[in-house]
């Protein structure tokens, strides 16, 4: 079965939250991957933005919080308004791909079901509500992000 965590975006902050998050729920990161890490020729990244928070997860009892600093070219976040994802991880590829195909139909696709950057099938889109959810099966954790 799928678990659902908080996936939210920051303005150039996302480190500086999750110091704080961190020191209120103790735990140590389970993955920091800055901008530069995952430059390329196909994604270039901006010397400004290199060491800008691509994603961060911080485990909290049985959930994770995950974040990222949203790139400048994007704009910025709205703080009051669509800050936040819901963030599903699924137990397998066939079941990412379910809920993905379910949950997207009717919306907007921003990046499809496909191998990401950092090892895990993901795909990122709003519904035909206006909720944004990522959509995530990671094989070396046995689906658990």
């Amino acid at each position: 079965m799928a678990t659902i965590n908080p996936y939210i975006n920051f303005n150039g902050n996302a480190e500086e939250a999750f110091n704080f998050y961190r020191s209120v729920f103790g735990g140590e990161f389970k993955t920091i991957i800055r901008f530069k890490d995952i430059e390329s020729a196909e994604f270039p990244v901006p010397q400004n933005e290199a060491d800008k928070v691509m994603r961060i997860v911080l485990p909290i009892g049985g959930n994770i919080l995950i974040a990222n600093d949203v790139p400048e070219s994007m704009g910025p976040v709205s703080e009051n308004e669509n800050r936040s994802k819901i963030a599903i991880s699924a137990d397998s590829k066939e079941e990412a791909e379910r809920l993905f195909n379910g949950l997207s139909e009717g919306g907007s696709v921003e990046m499809p079901m496909a191998e990401s950057p950092w090892g895990t099938y993901f795909a990122m889109f709003r519904d035909k509500y206006g909720i944004e959810w990522t959509v995530e099966f990671d094989p070396n954790e046995n689906g658990r992000i």
